[in-house]
């Protein structure tokens, strides 16, 4: 038995947003339906796909099994769902039934998964909250994937909301100096909430130049800012034989990068970063279910909830991704109700 009740966002092509009809039928036996809360717009990853500044032929997300196929439209994508356990497979334990849960699924009023896809929400965690869990699960693999020593010195640069939670991360850790570079004033000023010890302006004055006469230079940079030309600041602010750790994702962006003397001479290294998988030099002790366990209970003690600047109905999807592309500058993350 099926009914077509509820809705799903759909990318049908760049700058196009439809949102379309969805069938809810009965869970398969081993599945659970979760009715959906709230999901949140992961603005870096969203807007490459709202913008087509995506490769179609690229695998959507081969980790995530609701996230299958490529990123050729028309599509469902986002990756930040809660919602609470309606209905039960014949073979499901009859313990998940109204359970809150988070799962890396698509913009959809309703789904079905299996229990092993569903993550089950701490007590005390309300639903807006639960939408930041894929955000500062992505904190935390940067912070491992990072591993600043005592006395170290490290920069952010970008304080989106993954920026600003890998800030807040990195605050607890036995760093001399965390820095954030971020070009509004109001991300600026979050990250000093978050605990940064400087921030700097890019647009103000040299990043790279303003680090260099601060600190010498940083031990690791993270670029999270989602701009392509970003990344030789990074390298430009690191010193001999450190790091950068690369954590956007630029899809087809491109920009000149001049790799130069400072690059070569110093040594420096620069690495991806990616919450798919846990670095190899970690997996004898980190598995992902630890790594997730150990989000939860950063979820706590980090105030999300003041990033939120905007909440829409999941049938005004269009107004909120032209919300995210037309005004940046008073928009930080986005909510979906349904």
């Amino acid at each position: 038995m099926s009914t077509t009740d509820g809705t799903a966002v759909q990318f049908v092509a760049p700058g196009e947003i439809d949102v379309v009809e969805l069938e809810q039928s009965d869970p398969e036996p081993n599945e659970v339906v979760v009715e959906t809360m709230i999901s949140a717009i992961s603005a870096g990853t969203e807007l490459l796909v709202y913008h087509g500044d995506v490769d179609e032929r690229t695998a959507a997300d081969e980790e995530l099994p609701a996230l299958d196929g490529t990123l050729s439209y028309p599509i469902r994508y986002g990756y930040a769902a809660v919602g609470r356990v309606t209905s039960l497979g014949d073979r499901v334990d009859p313990a998940w039934r109204g359970r809150r849960v988070f799962a890396f699924n698509p913009h959809e009023s309703h789904f079905s998964a299996s229990p092993e896809n569903v993550h089950p929400i701490p007590d005390g965690i309300g639903p807006e909250r639960a939408a930041f869990f894929a955000n500062v699960e992505t904190a935390i693999n940067f912070a491992l994937d990072a591993a600043p020593r005592i006395g170290e010195q490290v920069v952010v640069f970008g304080q989106g909301v993954i920026g600003l939670l890998t800030t807040a991360v990195l605050s607890e850790t036995p760093v001399e100096t965390l820095i954030a570079v971020e070009p509004r004033d109001d991300r600026r000023e979050l990250a000093e909430r978050m605990g940064a010890d400087v921030t700097i302006d890019p647009e103000a004055r040299d990043p790279a130049a303003a680090i260099e006469e601060l600190t010498g230079g940083v031990d690791i940079a993270i670029e999270v800012s989602g701009r392509p030309s970003t990344l030789e600041s990074a390298v430009e602010a690191t010193r001999y034989d450190g790091r950068v750790l690369v954590g956007s994702w630029y899809g087809t962006k491109r920009a000149e990068i001049g790799l130069g003397d400072h690059y070569h001479r110093g040594r420096i290294s620069v690495e991806s970063s990616q919450v798919s998988t846990i670095s190899p030099e970690l997996r004898g002790r980190w598995s992902k279910r630890r790594r997730r366990e150990t989000a939860w209970r950063w979820l706590r003690e980090i105030d999300v909830e003041e990033f939120i600047t905007h909440r829409f109905h999941v049938s005004e999807a269009d107004e909120a991704y032209r919300q995210l592309t037309d005004r940046p500058e008073e928009t930080l993350q986005v909510l979906f109700r349904y």
